[in-house]
């Protein structure tokens, strides 16, 4: 359960929070999705709405689509949309299932959700810095009445120039 990517592959974004399903958790936790659920439901008070909320149809379908999930393994397909759980959600699963597993698994998804916020604030930073160079760059060909087409020619002769030669035989005509 070490790694983070698996569970990444795991969060979706919908109506603009970063979610988790139920059966995923359900499976992450080593309990069926009912039980999940059932514990829920017995503690509702602990989840609002920013914390968990039901999948429409519609979300469904696009999730469906998008993860390519199987709706139940044992072909009896689902009686409702299934529940989705933001990070507040996840965080207070431990709670409910009082199990072990259930916070290591937890201390592994907080991880996750951490990471890739990093991940989304060095990016922004990373494409703010991009488009100031940019904004840079053609403020100073404006100034100088520099030819954009002659730039651009002259990065294909340099990228040309830098590229590996071709491994092989050559043959004599």
């Amino acid at each position: 359960m070490n790694e983070i990517v698996p569970i990444q592959k795991l969060i979706y974004e919908i109506r603009g929070h970063k979610v988790m399903l139920d059966s995923d958790l359900a499976r992450l936790y080593e309990v069926e999705t009912r039980i999940l659920n059932q514990a829920v439901k017995r503690n509702i008070e602990r989840f609002p709405e920013d914390f968990m909320f039901q999948l429409t149809e519609e979300e469904f379908r696009l999730l469906e689509v998008r993860s390519q999930f199987v709706i139940s393994p044992k072909g009896g397909g689902r009686q409702y949309f299934p529940y989705v759980f933001t990070e507040q959600g996840v965080a207070m699963l431990s709670g409910v299932l009082k199990s072990k597993r259930a916070v290591d698994v937890n201390i592994q998804i907080m991880r996750t959700f951490v990471k890739m916020r990093q991940w989304a604030i060095e990016n922004k930073e990373i494409s703010q810095r991009l488009s100031e160079l940019e904004h840079y760059f053609m403020q100073h060909c404006k100034e100088n009445n520099a030819d954009i087409a002659e730039i651009n020619k002259a990065l294909a002769l340099l990228s040309d120039r830098t590229k590996p030669n071709k491994i092989g035989f050559k043959t004599l005509d």
